[in-house]
């Protein structure tokens, strides 16, 4: 996908890029592959690809849920900045929270939010486990996003006790994850999360598949989750 493609299939969906927003584009893609030389990123560098399984993937969120009017979103071990850097990209007024374990990658993404002179965008270096815990946090977001390979109960545990009640936990999604699903159910009623839905669609170019699980907040969060780093992955609730 060539940026002008990138551009007029997000036009087609509704989403019109000024000129300046293309420009930050070109320059995300410019200090990803420059920092990705010295650290790993991401393996994804080709620039077609970054503005399709990167640029667009991300924004696909859009399709399903409004980002339009003053909402927050914490993205939870963004790595390079997906979703949410390229969301606040075509909705400035979303005020977005990255939280990341690995510092290396903030110090990244403090460059990219300056160079880019995105406002609203806080970046913090700790894990989701110990993040999830302060109180400051806790029920403090309208979105929660998570775009990893942990099984969605483990990602369940970190992400929903930062989401507002009524607010919503986004996790992205490779393959279909129906299996995942019924097993995480579970955990998702403990944590306070009831399952919507599961989104399903296809990428443009490629026809890679991908989905999005939407869970909803329904209920306050029992404080002893998120618990102790490692616990989570170890010892997933059931």
């Amino acid at each position: 996908m060539t940026p002008e493609e990138f551009k007029q299939l997000l036009s087609q969906k509704g989403i019109d890029l000024s000129d300046e927003q293309m420009a930050q584009f070109t320059r995300y893609f410019e200090l990803l592959v420059e920092w990705n030389e010295k650290m790993n990123l991401t393996a994804i560098t080709e620039k077609k690809e970054v503005y399709l399984k990167h640029f667009y993937d991300s924004i696909s969120l859009a399709f399903f849920e409004d980002f339009s009017t003053n909402k927050s979103i914490c993205d939870v071990g963004a790595g390079a900045g997906f979703p949410s850097i390229p969301l606040k990209i075509v909705f400035p007024t979303l005020q977005v929270t990255i939280v990341d374990s690995l510092n290396k990658r903030i110090t990244f993404l403090t460059e990219l939010v300056n160079e880019l002179k995105l406002e609203e965008v806080s970046l913090y270096h700790d894990r989701a486990e110990t993040f999830g815990q302060k109180e400051e946090f806790r029920a403090a977001f309208d979105y929660v996003t998570a775009r990893a390979v942990a099984r969605l109960n483990v990602l369940s545990e970190l992400c929903l006790p930062l989401v507002k009640k009524d607010g919503f936990f986004l996790a992205l999604k490779a393959a279909k994850s129906e299996e995942e699903i019924i097993e995480a159910k579970p955990a998702i009623a403990i944590l306070g999360g009831k399952f919507q839905k599961e989104v399903s669609f296809e990428l443009p170019v490629t026809a890679d598949e991908r989905h999005i699980v939407v869970v909803q907040k329904k209920k306050e969060t029992p404080k002893k989750y998120p618990r102790k780093p490692g616990l989570p992955n170890k010892q997933p609730i059931k």
